[in-house]
C-alpha cells in the first residue's frame, strides 16, 4: 500500500494539449530512468524558486 501525505492532480487545458505535455513526459522520464511524478515534482520546486527570487 502507498501511503500518500500529499497528492495533486492536475488538469491540462485542451489549448495546452497540441504541446503534448504527457507524451513529453512519459518520453522524458524513461529517458532520464526518472518518474513522471519525479518530473513534476522537480519542475514545480524549480518554478517556485524562480519566482521567489523575483520577488526579492
Amino acid at each position: 500500500m502507498v501511503n500518500r501525505v500529499n497528492t495533486l492532480s492536475i488538469y491540462i487545458p485542451k489549448s495546452k494539449m497540441e504541446k503534448r505535455p504527457v507524451d513529453r513526459l512519459m518520453k522524458l522520464s524513461r529517458s532520464q530512468e526518472r518518474s513522471i511524478n519525479y518530473l513534476v515534482v522537480e519542475a514545480i520546486i524549480q518554478y517556485l524558486d524562480r519566482e521567489e527570487r523575483k520577488k526579492k
